[in-house]
Parts: C-alpha cells; sequence; structure tokens
C-alpha cells in the first residue's frame, strides 16, 4: 500500500479534483500527518553523528522525508536518533531528555555503537547497546551507516508509523502516567538498572547464602 498518497488507494478520484478531494481514513490522516513531520532531536555522540550532519545537507536532503527540523529541545522532538557510542557517564543525560520528549516519540539506535557498543562493547565505560535501557524502534547497521542507511533506516520509522493505529497506541490510554518512562539508572561504582533491583538483591542473596 502506498502511504505516500493521503487518499485510499482502491478509490478512484477524478484527476480534476484530487488536488480538492481525498478519500481517507482516520489513522491514516493521522498517520499521514506523523510520518512526515517526524523532529529529531539535536544532538550526536560519535562519529555516528557526522553521519547525521551529512543527511542534513543538500546532497541527501532529508527535508523530502520531513525530518529537516532538528530540535535543540526535547519538548519539541518526536525522535531521538542515537548517533554513537553510549558511556555510562552519558547515559543518565540521554534517558533525562528521553523521558522530556512528548508522545509519541521513537528511537532509533544509529551505528553498532549504539546497537550493541560496536567495537568498544567490552569497554568498562560503554553501554553494549541503547535498547538495554531504551525501547528502540529502529536500528541501523554500520561503522559508521552512510547516509543513505540513515535514510533507509528513517524510511523503515516511517512504514511503522503507518501501521499504528489510534485505537491501541499507548499514548492514548486512560492512565495519567506515561507508560514508555523510563527511570533514571543510578551511577555508582558501575551503572545500576533500578528496574532491576528485585533481580540484583535475589542475585545478592543466593550469594550470601550459598
Amino acid at each position: 500500500m502506498d502511504y505516500e498518497k493521503l487518499s485510499l488507494p482502491n478509490y478512484n478520484i477524478p484527476e480534476d479534483i484530487q488536488n480538492a478531494v481525498a478519500i481517507t481514513t482516520l489513522d491514516r490522516l493521522y498517520n499521514w500527518g506523523r510520518r512526515s513531520s517526524v523532529w529529531p532531536l539535536m544532538f550526536g555522540l560519535a562519529c555516528c553523528a557526522i553521519e547525521m550532519i551529512a543527511a542534513q545537507t543538500a546532497r541527501y536532503d532529508m527535508a523530502r522525508f520531513g525530518m529537516e527540523v532538528m530540535r535543540p529541545t526535547p519538548r519539541q522532538a518526536d525522535m531521538m536518533l542515537v548517533s554513537g557510542t553510549v558511556t555510562k557517564k552519558m547515559l543518565p543525560s540521554i534517558i533525562r531528555l528521553y523521558n522530556q520528549m512528548p508522545e509519541p516519540k521513537y528511537v532509533v539506535a544509529m551505528g553498532a555503537c549504539a546497537s550493541s557498543g560496536g567495537p568498544f562493547k567490552e569497554g568498562y565505560n560503554v553501554v553494549a547497546g541503547i535498547d538495554k535501557f531504551l525501547p528502540v524502534d529502529v536500528y541501523i547497521p554500520g561503522c559508521p551507516p552512510t547516509p543513505q542507511a540513515l535514510i533507509a533506516g528513517l524510511i523503515k520509522l516511517q512504514e511503522k508509523i503507518d501501521k499504528q493505529s489510534i485505537k491501541h497506541v499507548t499514548w492514548y490510554n486512560k492512565e495519567k502516567k506515561d507508560g514508555n518512562y523510563v527511570p533514571m539508572p543510578i551511577l555508582g561504582p558501575d551503572l545500576i538498572d533500578v528496574r532491576r533491583n528485585a533481580e540484583i538483591r535475589d542475585i545478592a542473596a543466593a550469594k550470601e547464602g550459598g
């Protein structure tokens, strides 16, 4: 199905009124507006950020997808593009930015470092993939990925947005709390995910008992 056009493909609208009349659904109208105006949060972490910057130039022209408006504040951003190595010292700041982004929001892991830790996976100070803490929607492979690969990943994100429905999205639930809220990790001798407190407590108790 072609989601680039607003009208449903199974309706034949005469050419002379196609610019004035559209036959569509509420979900398609809603997703068509969102897929064409995904604003990324403006920050970069490592060498992948250089490729992200290159993708914004006239040669690649991300404005074709409505993604050229990189916002300097998370309050106005729709997508977090994690472009580079995520260190344990940097992670709390990234999660704080993510929690400040309004729904709907998406996370794209750009490159091997953001996806799995990359060549620094065994480093004592590197998080082996941002998906250990944030829900990732699209992974873009490469070290670093080219601007073409980034654009291909963003097209995949648009395809995911096209399949969403107002009836089932989490940000319209009746509960007041944010379903995608991520608690801040504790940065001490090592990085502690507070969501695993019970698991860590059980492991420690088993070791003491053994």
